[in-house]
């Protein structure tokens, strides 16, 4: 039997291995583990971006140098999200989530601890390996709650994601104020170290793992051509985007990519089954996340900035750290809300309808941006638009991977989502870069438009993610499109049809 949705090549048959677990925790302590290390995981991304200038004058080192603090991190993350989903995969869930927790705790002891600008690096190296935590937390959820509340969990657990990002934002100028920066680091080794003793008791054992090993191959050309991406879009803005460096590390992704292609297609266990990821529902989602992402991190990136810049230039309100970050607040709430609310709305409210929903709201959020910015209230109003839409978005877009693969393919292909959520991130921070800097006032600050084009840009970002969102086939016609071609031979289809129709 043969599916017509899944391309046919030679491997051998993938198997699903059931793992009994000596003992069943409780679905609420389980979400609980899972919530608590991806939580910290989340703020970690954020927290560290608005003390960067204070990490800078305490290390006695340049901003071109600080900056490799979030571009180590970010590396890290993408290389580690999902080849570690893909062995967490293989191995067991458990065991790797509570590997990936240790790294996590050893790389904030780490960056606490640091006494130079090398060392802090390295530490954020460290922590970003932690990024499998996502879709380790996301398979769990699928291997352990009853089909019935999948969507609520992963909702829930999204928001809980979504609102670290923000949290971050917020509890970074308080923190420094009140102790110093290296407490961004000692509190979430204290939460981290809790969490770990927590999923060593409570989180149990994977019941179902994948045949095979990795594919070490694969898994180099993956981290090989990501880091030849990511690293120039992270970089330009100091090294110049016509620079050599850069044009030539953006051309050796671009043939690391074909090569991971042609590696992955070949492999008999590849680390991203590409069949997978051709699937309708799977590669529109991932192409929204990656429009989403970009957006998204575009204003992350720069509206405390805008917030930051003195009036002095005409626009902004001369805002500190604090204040910056307390303007992020109705954002945090509306994410929060948005994303608790996701998976309760689920039986009358598609994930597909409320990707669409979480896209146009984020649109909308930067179109009032694009012509509203004078007064803070405006620009706190805004932020709460968006915050209903990342919400949505975030909840939405894992409840429809999750779905839409086979159990065993869970992990890698709830990390590869998220790895183009980060690449789409890149982009739209480069590009937004761009935009705000084309034209500085005489004072070095940039002008207004730069803002306004900049936030033009998200708006249009949101808007082509909603109209590709509308792409997304439902679930019914996932299901009948593989039920059409199958003949009864493929496991891998058969699990991914069952996926669908759950």
């Amino acid at each position: 039997m043969r599916e017509k949705g899944l391309p046919t090549r030679p491997r051998k048959k993938k198997l699903t291995v059931s793992v009994p677990s000596r003992r069943r925790s409780s679905h609420r302590t389980t979400f609980a583990v899972l919530a608590a290390g991806s939580g910290v995981f989340s703020l970690l991304q954020s927290l560290i971006a608005p003390a960067l200038p204070t990490v800078q004058h305490a290390m006695h080192t340049s901003q071109t140098t600080v900056t490799w603090v979030m571009t180590a991190y970010l590396l890290s993350a993408s290389v580690f999200t999902p080849i570690l989903g893909r062995v967490g995969d293989l191995i067991g869930k458990k065991r790797t989530l509570v590997a990936a927790l240790l790294t996590v705790l050893a790389g904030c002891l780490l960056a606490a601890l640091a006494p130079n600008i090398g060392v802090l690096i390295v530490a954020r190296v460290v922590q970003g390996m932690g990024g499998a935590l996502f879709p380790l937390s996301f398979g769990i959820i699928r291997d352990e709650f009853d089909a019935s509340g999948v969507g609520s969990a992963i909702s829930n657990l999204s928001a809980v994601i979504a609102a670290g990002s923000g949290l971050g934002m917020v509890l970074a100028g308080p923190t420094v104020a009140a102790l110093d920066y290296h407490w961004l680091f000692w509190l979430p080794v204290i939460v981290v170290a809790v969490t770990v003793v927590l999923a060593v008791r409570h989180i149990p054992e994977s019941p179902r793992r994948a045949e095979g090993s990795v594919h070490w191959l694969g898994a180099g050309l993956l981290s090989a051509w990501l880091v030849a991406l990511l690293l120039p879009l992270s970089q330009a803005g100091s090294w110049g985007w016509g620079s050599a460096r850069v044009l030539g590390l953006l051309a050796a992704a671009v043939v690391l990519f074909a090569l991971w292609l042609l590696a992955e297609a070949r492999a008999a266990h590849p680390l991203i089954d590409l069949r997978i990821m051709r699937l309708p529902a799977v590669w529109t989602t991932n192409t929204v996340a990656l429009l989403f992402g970009a957006g998204m991190f575009a204003l992350w990136s720069f509206l405390p900035a805008f917030a930051q810049t003195p009036t002095v230039a005409g626009y902004g309100f001369g805002a500190g750290v604090t204040g910056a970050g307390l303007l992020m607040l109705p954002m945090l709430v509306a994410m929060f809300v948005s994303g608790v609310l996701s998976g309760r709305l689920a039986p009358v409210f598609s994930a597909k309808a409320q990707l669409v929903t979480g896209s146009a709201l984020a649109a909308a959020a930067g179109g009032l941006l694009t012509v509203l910015h004078a007064q803070a209230w405006q620009v706190a109003l805004a932020a709460g638009i968006f915050g209903l839409g990342i919400g949505l978005a975030f909840a939405s877009m894992a409840t429809l991977i999750v779905h839409s693969v086979p159990a065993t393919q869970t992990g890698a292909a709830t990390g590869m989502n998220a790895n183009i959520r980060t690449i789409g991130g890149s982009l739209g921070a480069a590009v937004t870069g761009l935009l705000v800097t084309a034209r500085l006032q005489p004072t070095g600050l940039p002008q207004e438009s730069g803002y306004t084009h900049g936030f033009a840009l998200l708006t249009a970002l949101c808007l082509a993610a909603a109209l590709m969102a509308l792409l997304i086939p439902s679930a019914r016609t996932s299901l009948r499109r593989l039920d059409a071609g199958s003949t009864g031979g493929s496991r891998t289809a058969r699990e991914t049809a069952g996926a669908v129709a759950e």
